[in-house]
């Protein structure tokens, strides 16, 4: 099945063109959410995401384990969403006792034989200034390379810019 790649910018259209391509490709599809309600600014933008599916979408919240969620969810549905990638990448890099390219191994893995449609949602964050701390210039870093890795294992991939989706691949 096809693994599907966007990525672009901060509100640049990127999780509404993974909600429509689902729902082009899947009746009832799944939707992978990453995020972590940690805070009162977080938790009204997890209100606003939940607000654009509707009923057909079956919610699943995995901020670690994404690749366990893709395989469970790949048997019983033709489309699932993952969103968002930096946001699991960030999840990974701050949790508790994690090898971060051991999870990163075990996603492309996961990504690699669905029998679903997957479609990945990513931010780019490599086109601004370098950050100033270690840490925010190693994220930055980690998220191109993971990035690039789904990209080049994704047989389409999107580059979303002011809402509108350019098909890189």
């Amino acid at each position: 099945m096809p693994l599907v790649f966007i990525c672009g910018g901060a509100r640049s259209g990127k999780s509404g063109k993974a909600l429509a391509l689902a729902l082009e490709r899947a009746e009832r599809p799944a939707f992978i959410a990453t995020a972590e309600a940690l805070d009162a600014e977080m938790r009204e933008r997890i209100a606003r995401h939940r607000e654009e599916r509707d009923s057909r979408f079956e919610t699943v919240e995995a901020p670690l384990d994404v690749a366990s969620a893709v395989r469970t969810l790949a048997a019983k549905h033709e489309a699932i969403v993952v969103d968002c990638l930096t946001l699991w990448l960030s999840n990974v890099m701050l949790g508790e006792g994690l090898e971060l390219e051991a999870e990163c191994e075990a996603l492309i893995d996961a990504l690699t034989a669905p029998s679903a449609t997957v479609i990945v949602v990513s931010n780019e964050v490599g086109c601004g200034i370098v950050p100033e701390n270690e840490l925010a210039r190693r994220f930055r870093d980690e998220a191109g390379r993971l990035n690039a890795r789904v990209a080049a294992i994704s047989n389409e991939v999107y580059w979303m810019v002011f809402g509108c989706a350019l098909r890189v691949k």
